[in-house]
């Protein structure tokens, strides 16, 4: 193992253990407005089946069980294991375009999330490698291109409890809009297309992607197929740019990435961090939210365009894991640099990332900065 392993091994185990000493808060912070009441009854039932996950799967027969609550008090006392929670809702079609995301709360120990039967995130580690989770508030954001807008959408929870207390054990139990997010001009979080492996040929605009997995972004790769994978992988997406778009003045949002990243849009590099083609990870870059102006002419209104990303993963989680996943205006991209300031602790490279970018980007008063 390499020092720079070494010492990122000790970070992910300093972040681990501090939740034991100061656990999530029960309440979600100011930034978040409850656009839809979760809490109430849910259908539950033990067991486990992949089916489960389904929208169209028959649950008529499961229980009804309070949610936030500990099983243990609706009815099932002792039990130690997986079971299921399912819930449907009618998301209405004004929230189209909105920031959405699924808050569980709490849940004792381990917990997968599906809606509509496409999967949207996981926390805690199945055996057998099992690591709980129990101490964490769960919040899963909902991409666009999985909801249902103004139609009766699925949520189904699949939650295993290893002792004690199991559940949806506590929290304000909602589909939230997040306020502190950008305003996108495009949101392309949901569906990607995923292939572990490194090709410089798969940053072109064409070819064959058939054999490509299908997962979710942002969320980390291991819980979609990829289970203890680390090394090169990339993703794609072909999305539609509509004609009204202004090409020259947008920027391109990746989140974060675990660990190191090159990007291309239309076959040509925008932008990287880290050093990727050494494979050289310091441990810090996994913090960074990546954010790339798109250089002028690239862009194309009114087709289709293509986004690749290679990411280079050194261990434990791997991918682009968290948002913001879009594209956004220049200016919109400085406003909320200056909501979203670097912490007084990170890294002296993460705060120079900040600076490379709000030079190339647009003030607040705006006036353009120099490229």
């Amino acid at each position: 193992m390499t020092c720079a392993s070494l010492a990122r091994a000790l970070l992910m185990l300093t972040l681990a253990l501090a939740p034991l000493a100061a656990p999530s808060p029960a309440q979600p912070s100011e930034e978040w407005e409850r656009l839809i009441d979760l809490r109430g009854p849910w259908r539950f039932d033990i067991g486990d089946a992949p089916e489960r996950a389904e929208p169209e799967y028959d649950d008529r027969n499961w229980e009804a069980l309070f949610v936030p609550a500990r099983w243990e008090d609706e009815g099932f006392f002792g039990y130690d294991g997986v079971a299921w929670y399912r819930k449907r809702v009618v998301i209405p079609a004004d929230l189209a375009g909105r920031a959405l995301f699924l808050h569980l709360g709490r849940i004792d120990d381990i917990d997968e999330v599906y809606v509509n039967g496409l999967f949207v995130g996981r926390t805690g580690t199945w055996a057998p490698h099992y690591q709980t989770a129990y101490h964490v508030y769960r919040i899963y954001q909902l991409p666009a291109d999985v909801l249902r807008f103004g139609e009766e959408n699925v949520i189904a929870v699949r939650v295993y409890d290893h002792g004690l207390e199991g559940g949806i054990l506590e929290g304000r139990i909602g589909i939230y809009e997040n306020r502190a997010l950008p305003r996108f001009a495009l949101d392309l979080a949901g569906r990607w297309q995923m292939q572990p492996g490194d090709d410089p040929a798969w940053r072109d605009t064409y070819g064959d992607k058939t054999a490509w997995t299908t997962v979710t972004v942002p969320a980390t790769w291991e819980p979609q197929g990829f289970d203890g994978y680390d090394g090169y992988a990339w993703y794609r997406k072909r999305f539609w740019v509509p004609e009204n778009l202004d090409p020259d003045d947008l920027v391109l949002m990746l989140g974060k990435i675990d660990d190191l990243d090159e990007t291309f849009l239309n076959g040509r590099p925008i932008g990287h961090t880290g050093a990727i083609d050494e494979a050289r990870v310091e441990g810090h870059e996994w913090q960074i939210v990546r954010a790339y102006p798109v250089p002028p002419g690239l862009l194309r209104p009114g087709a289709y365009n293509t986004l690749a990303v290679r990411v280079y993963d050194g261990m434990i989680d791997g991918g682009i894991f968290e948002g913001p996943i879009g594209l956004v205006t220049r200016r919109e991209a400085a406003r909320w640099m200056e909501r979203t300031p670097p912490p007084p602790d990170a890294p002296s490279s993460a705060k120079g990332f900040w600076r490379w970018l709000w030079d190339r980007i647009d003030a607040p008063d705006g006036h353009h900065r120099r490229y």
